[in-house]
């Protein structure tokens, strides 16, 4: 078994996050909200926390104030435990002028820092993933394999390979053939692992665990005839090729990259099901996140179907329909809702403009994404795009038909958002 004491688990917290965009205009990616009261962050987080790792560090680096405040406010470990979360801002150094190059980069302007953890092993880990793993089973893999990094991976469909490492194993779980996105068919053929004509294919979740020495070793520039910024597209292919023990950690469950609007929209929507494949709430394993003291939302003679509502909120209106409401969430009466977001507010009030936060009274929105602090007049009107139309303007966004409402906007009373 695997001592977790000497696991440091490194959250990398991502760059600017523009396929996530407008979400990530004033964010990091992992400080996005999710869920209605959740921050994608939290995901890693507990992860950590739930498998016993508690040495836990965040790699950050763009527009990242909302989210080390969300962590100092979050996950405060006391005096008495081993542990806590460290957040490691990018910086400028004598040695380093650059900011991260990738995910490899990143950590390897952290690696004094990891070092002085004093840790044996290093689980590498992304802020922007939705899933439920315990780390504890994959450093036993890790030990018992004497590898020098281990890869979780997962079943992958065919009109998704082209968007993951895809790799192949022997018998024994070692990998063999790594190939960051393919595209070519020959190599997409020749890289077919699994016995299934849904899901022919193993992918990385981009979940490392690397002994500490190892790490340092392949992040030395004298590793490589040429500088390996990447973790899936430079380091592992290296290793492998040059014999080193590189396994593969199998992993079946419910796992989501959040990296477009439209996955960002589509797994929010899942959660609002009678039984969502992902549950944020489980007795043995639950999702943490900043404690509020906010009363019980107050609904007043809405219909609503299929709705995850977070605390905190007044809903005057008619009905709700397919949709995540969040916190300190006010809805005026008359106001129709139907399979969207809304994000709620991070105070009561108004916005500097004086614009009342919220969503105003005989509102229809349909299919939209409505950021946090945002002010909806009365009457607006938001109809859905076409799936694959994309566009810019003043007051709103739209990625992939979905309506994007940035954070702190206000759109004018009897506004009408529509193809």
């Amino acid at each position: 078994m695997a001592n977790l004491d000497d696991v440091l688990a490194v959250i990398l917290g991502g760059g600017q996050g523009k396929r996530l965009y407008p979400l990530t205009a004033e964010r990091a990616k992992p400080a996005v909200p999710i869920a209605g009261k959740y921050r994608l962050i939290d995901i890693p987080i507990s992860n950590c926390i739930n498998s016993g790792i508690y040495k836990i560090a965040v790699l950050t680096q763009f527009l990242s104030v909302s989210l080390h405040r969300h962590i100092s406010r979050t996950y405060a470990f006391d005096n008495f435990h081993p542990g806590g979360v460290q957040v490691w801002a990018a910086e400028q150094t004598m040695d380093n002028t650059d900011w991260y190059q990738g995910t490899a980069d990143a950590v390897r302007k952290q690696l004094q820092e990891i070092r002085s953890s004093h840790a044996k092993h290093v689980l590498i880990l992304a802020g922007d993933h939705l899933y439920r793993m315990d780390y504890s089973k994959m450093a036993d893999f890790h030990i018992e394999n004497n590898a020098d990094i281990t890869v979780a991976v997962q079943p992958v469909s065919k009109n998704e390979a082209f968007r993951f490492g895809i790799l192949k194993r022997d018998e024994d779980g070692r990998i063999t053939r790594f190939a960051e996105k393919p595209k070519d068919p020959a190599l997409l053929e020749d890289l077919v692992s699994r016995d299934d004509p849904e899901s022919p294919y193993l992918g990385s979740m981009g979940i490392y665990m690397f002994r500490m020495d190892t790490l340092a070793e392949v992040l030395n520039p004298c590793y490589s005839d040429h500088k390996l910024d990447d973790f899936g597209g430079d380091i592992i292919p290296s290793m492998i090729q040059k014999g080193r023990p590189v396994y593969g950690f199998n992993f079946e469950g419910y796992w989501r990259d959040i990296g477009t609007i439209r996955t960002f929209y589509e797994t929010n929507l899942e959660l609002t099901e009678s039984y969502p494949e992902f549950d944020f709430y489980e007795p043995e394993n639950p999702i943490f996140t900043h404690p509020r003291f906010l009363p019980g939302s107050r609904v007043y003679g809405c219909a609503l179907r299929q709705v995850l509502l977070a605390e905190g909120s007044e809903i005057y209106a008619d009905k709700i329909e397919h949709s995540v409401i969040g916190l300190r969430s006010i809805i005026g009466n008359g106001t129709c809702i139907k399979d969207s977001i809304v994000m709620g507010c991070d105070y009561y009030g108004t916005l500097n403009n004086g614009a009342p936060l919220g969503i105003g009274q005989n509102c229809n929105i349909q299919r939209a994404i409505i950021d946090k602090n945002a002010s909806i007049g009365d009457n607006v009107v938001i109809k859905p795009f076409p799936d694959n139309y994309d566009g810019d303007n003043p007051l709103y966004k739209v990625r992939e038909g979905i309506v994007v409402i940035p954070k702190n906007m206000t759109i004018p009373a009897g506004t009408i958002i529509q193809p």
